[in-house]
């Protein structure tokens, strides 16, 4: 004995629900391959670097002057500023010590 559902609102729910799956799984794929699958990026070849810096005597103006690409999944760019701005200022209080030193250095000889 088979069991036969004749209500017209169960039979219209199930086919609503049948279809939002659907589409749920295509925006799913869809988003998939737009945004990628959480697979790593390549390494940046041996010495390679997406930013510029000069090869000796950083300034902090040249911490400042760093960008980075803007990407889809990457850093905020709020935090990666600060750190900026943090070592631009260590390393002009480095140099006034060094440079300070080696006065003391040159005027004790």
């Amino acid at each position: 004995m088979a069991f036969v559902c004749h209500d017209r609102g169960v039979t219209t729910a199930l086919i609503y629900l049948v279809v939002m799956l659907l589409v749920a799984a295509v925006v799913f794929l869809l988003a998939a391959v737009v945004f990628g699958r959480g697979e790593e990026l390549a390494p940046l070849p041996p010495g390679g670097s997406p930013t510029r810096l000069p090869a000796e005597d950083i300034t902090a103006e040249d911490v400042h002057a760093v960008r980075y690409q803007m990407v889809l999944r990457g850093y905020k760019m709020s935090e990666v500023d600060w750190v900026m701005r943090r070592l631009g200022v260590e390393i002009e209080d480095l140099r006034a010590k060094v440079a300070e030193l080696e006065e003391e250095r040159e005027g004790a000889r």
